[in-house]
């Protein structure tokens, strides 16, 4: 049998599918993010393909244009915050509850935060070339020992969110002695480069014998590359672990369509784009999931990180320490 609808109600549903095509979701996100070789693609269509909209990114560096804005940012979602840059994030209040599940999440940490939301993670560490690199240093005080003929690339930590992590990694495991240890392994520093593209790029060159990089970067070169030539060197005293975040805009126009990507980050379809994408660990998939250029990785037995107000109280010293450990 067949039911005719009447002539509005016909008219209404029709035009629904146009108008959930209509609501955009604008996310700001670092430059790496949406580039064609980044995640970002195909997030934006896989969560396209879910929730019928129109995802639009807008790069650039988030704090500075965040900050700058305020409560005018366009932003409905900031995706790729750094966890070392919560305090700062926070004090802003420009975010809002994610409301997002958090008890999938699969971090060496425990995580509780409501604003907040890890969409991936790694172990800073120092990456080398197993097969040009003849010692390996096993701890952080036997890089600092090492021979000064050995080349280091590192990042400045007042441009650069690894680098500011190595500072803060530094401190941790030196403490009052990091400007000293800083000193020390200044004859090996034989860059530091405003970035982490930039430190890289003269690894790969063959500039330098060890960079500044993460425990998940070799998984690039085995899977991308096919090459099992690039290791990262495990220290004995931990590793500090950098984690990138997601938050919604208290000012979203759109807060379901802001709420319901914020679920998206923690969906297994997300997760599943990370690693090989992003190159990082997702942060709602156990281990042995990860693809098998991770999961064979070697991990630290120690995690080292510093929830937001111990990050933003070291912040300064250990800046501090290392510039002035690398001027002596």
């Amino acid at each position: 049998m067949i039911h005719r609808l009447p002539a509005g109600l016909a008219l209404t549903l029709a035009a629904a599918p146009a108008l959930a095509q209509s609501e955009t979701l604008t996310v700001y996100a670092p430059d790496y993010f949406a580039s064609e070789w980044g995640p970002g693609p195909a997030i934006e269509a896989a969560f396209e393909a879910e929730c019928g909209c129109d995802l639009e990114y807008q790069t650039g560096d988030l704090m500075p244009r965040l900050l700058l804005e305020g409560a005018r940012t366009e932003a409905d979602v900031a995706i790729g915050l750094d966890s070392t840059e919560m305090a700062r994030a926070r004090e802003t209040g420009l975010f809002a509850p994610h409301g997002a599940p958090t008890g999938e999440l699969t971090l060496p940490i425990a995580w509780e935060d409501e604003v907040f939301l890890p969409f991936n993670w790694s172990y800073l560490a120092f990456v080398y070339d197993n097969e040009a690199l003849g010692e390996v240093p096993a701890s952080f005080a036997e890089l600092v020992a090492a021979p000064d003929d050995l080349r280091i690339a590192i990042q400045d930590p007042r441009s650069s969110v690894s680098g500011l992590s190595l500072a803060l990694w530094a401190d941790e495991v030196f403490g009052d002695e990091a400007e000293e240890k800083w000193a020390a392994l200044a004859p090996k520093i034989v860059t530091v480069t405003p970035g982490w593209s930039e430190s890289y790029g003269l690894f790969t060159e063959g500039e330098v014998d060890m960079v500044l990089s993460y425990t998940t970067s070799p998984a690039y070169h085995r899977i991308a590359e096919e090459d099992d030539t690039v290791s990262a060197a495990i220290f004995e005293e931990g590793h500090y672990m950098t984690i990138e975040l997601a938050a919604m805009l208290e000012g979203t126009d759109n807060p379901d369509l802001a709420r319901r990507f914020m679920e998206f980050v923690v969906s297994d379809t997300f997760q599943e784009i990370i690693p090989t994408s992003n190159w990082s660990y997702p942060s709602a998939m156990p281990a042995a999931e990860w693809p098998e250029g991770f999961r064979d990785l070697p991990l630290p037995e120690q995690a080292i990180w510093l929830p937001e107000a111990e990050a933003s109280e070291a912040r300064d010293p250990a800046i501090a320490a290392w510039q002035q450990g690398l001027s002596r």
